[in-house]
């Protein structure tokens, strides 16, 4: 069921939700989270379509918000919020409501949604283009107890996640941390099969795919050992090759989906490693409202330090010949 309201009020959205579960004989709320979904009207279907997938793992109340650009001044001081409230099949198992906001609204986006957050349960506000430079100091981005961001959509992706390592505050988080799940897992797997020190470690990927940089300072972060970065042709992630004191370890993913593991003196093995989507990312990242502790210590680990000791991150990378000179 859809409910349109134009030059609407949060009072009136509030209203209209409560009318479309009654008339689909659903009154009652078992909703577990409200997530905050700040984006363009160019990025919005993808990111609905995204959360409404994985509100059939976690029951939610959506709220798209979209700021609209004024074309004129007089459109930029007038203010008006249009709405549209989906409830029952046309939302997912949950509750979806679009805000349109026009206007000097834009600059007070949290004062609409404050009222349609659901009472007593936890907030996530998720970036999926355009995020602010400091996602806890953004006023939508203080009401979440989680901040989901995504810097491969950026211009200059490392650069944007050395931007997010700056502003760090517990709660936030990166779907290009996400992406690297299961790649930290096969790793430390393969890590668990053999009695062994590591030496050096090789990770291969796309040029500036700030996956393969935070899952390299994720490596030299824990296991203290010099990490160099290398390009492919991707996509993403491709591989990670482990120098050890028992042989070589690589874990090897040429087409995106499925990958090789060899270990010296073990027999070579495929593993499904396939790259998610959007969907399937978010929906992690959902299971968990806690800080990510893990993630901030790789973040924190520093793009930069990453390039001077290794002597290939992008900082180095585009550096002049002095400074490449010096960082090695």
């Amino acid at each position: 069921m859809k409910i349109d309201l134009t030059d609407t009020t949060a009072g009136k959205v509030n209203k209209a939700l409560v009318q479309g579960r009654r008339a689909i004989g659903t009154p009652a709320v078992g909703m577990v989270l409200t997530l905050v979904i700040v984006t363009d009207e160019e990025n919005a279907y993808d990111a609905l379509r995204a959360a409404e997938e994985a509100s059939h793992e976690h029951p939610s109340r959506t709220l798209v918000v979209i700021k609209r650009v004024s074309r004129t001044s007089r459109d930029r001081t007038a203010s008006r919020l249009d709405a549209e409230v989906r409830v029952g099949a046309e939302a997912g198992t949950g509750e979806t409501v679009l805000l349109r906001l026009y206007g000097e609204v834009v600059d007070h986006a949290q004062s609409v949604v404050l009222p349609l957050l659901l009472p007593d349960a936890p907030v996530v506000v998720w970036w999926p283009v355009d995020a602010p430079d400091n996602p806890a100091q953004d006023p939508l981005g203080a009401l979440g107890q989680r901040r989901v961001t995504d810097t491969y959509t950026a211009e200059h992706p490392v650069r944007e996640l050395a931007a997010r390592a700056d502003a760090y505050t517990p709660g936030d988080t990166d779907l290009s941390w996400t992406r690297i799940t299961p790649w930290r897992s096969m790793l430390a797997a393969a890590l668990d099969q053999v009695t062994c020190d590591v030496t050096s470690v090789e990770v291969e990927g796309e040029e500036s795919n700030p996956s393969c940089e935070l899952l390299a300072m994720w490596l030299a972060d824990r296991l203290d050992v010099p990490v160099r970065r290398s390009t492919s042709a991707g996509p993403g992630l491709t591989a990670v090759r482990m120098d050890t004191s028992r042989g070589p370890i690589c874990l090897d993913r040429a087409d995106g989906s499925l990958a090789t593991l060899s270990i010296d003196g073990q027999p070579a093995r495929a593993v499904a490693l396939k790259r998610r989507g959007t969907s399937e990312l978010i929906a992690e990242e959902l299971r968990r409202l806690d800080p990510d502790d893990t993630y901030a210590a790789a973040l924190r680990y520093g793009v930069e330090r990453l390039g001077a000791r290794a002597g290939a991150a992008e900082a180095a990378a585009v550096g002049t010949p002095g400074e490449k000179a010096a960082a090695q």
